[in-house]
């Protein structure tokens, strides 16, 4: 029974409410979500871009958030700390969830990944790794995966351990594409190597800036080649003269 709970139930329960909090905290910037259990309590630390969106006045939506927490998922004495975050570049969630976005506002994919990659590495991250994968190109064709690098990625091994991943979906018109985030954060040592400086590749370092505003989609054209707003208009015939 005690195996049970230690490896199945505790986790699971862990889970639930990792999930929760980010649905309920989503506008609020949610980075990431911490969870520790001790004899007396159990602690619930929140890094966010915007505290106030759950402190609340007086505490009163971070005090509404602990109960429902203590309701829901029957954790006895959860206390909520909120910590705000200073480099949302380098909080691989927040990434993701802007990568994401971008996505389903129809910008290219590519040119994404090279925007974010490079604001990262600005913010003092060692290595940055970013990959997508589905429907990238137009409707109807097959999956394909992107993947852009700069700096150090471990991949296997104890180092592996201490690098950040997240994972998000967005959701476009042609299907669903997975982007996968992977940040070394700035002051992380390796055993097995030295990072000094991480050298952008020109392709990433000129990338241009990606806004959040909307691309206006393009009037169709017709067998023609003209679009709707192109039509022809009616030849204007000169007066007839009259005989004299």
């Amino acid at each position: 029974m005690l195996y049970r709970e230690k490896l199945i139930e505790e986790p699971f329960s862990k889970y639930q409410v990792m999930k929760f909090l980010e649905v309920e905290l989503d506008r609020a910037g949610l980075a990431n979500v911490d969870i520790q259990r001790t004899p007396l309590v159990t602690r619930i630390t929140l890094e966010v871009t915007n505290p106030a969106r759950i402190i609340g006045k007086r505490g009163r939506l971070i005090n509404d958030l602990t109960e429902t927490i203590k309701r829901n998922f029957k954790i006895e004495n959860p206390q909520i700390s909120v910590v705000e975050v200073r480099q949302p570049f380098l909080e691989p969630r927040m990434v993701a969830k802007k990568a994401a976005k971008y996505i389903e506002m129809g910008k290219k994919v590519r040119a994404v990944m090279h925007f974010l990659i490079r604001e990262i590495i600005r913010a003092g991250a060692l290595g940055v790794e970013i990959k997508a994968s589905g429907k990238i190109g137009a409707k109807g064709g097959k999956a394909k995966s992107l993947r852009v690098m700069a700096g150090y990625i471990p991949t296997a091994g104890e180092p592996a351990r201490l690098v950040r991943v997240a994972h998000l979906n967005a959701n476009t018109k042609s299907g669903v594409i997975g982007v996968l985030v992977r940040i070394v954060p700035p002051g992380t040592v390796f055993p097995d190597k030295k990072i000094i400086e991480v050298v952008l590749p020109k392709i990433i370092a000129s990338a241009a800036e990606v806004s959040e505003n909307r691309e206006k989609p393009r009037p169709e054209a017709d067998a023609t080649g003209q679009t709707k707003q192109q039509e022809k208009r009616p030849e204007r015939r000169p007066p007839m003269r009259r005989r004299k």
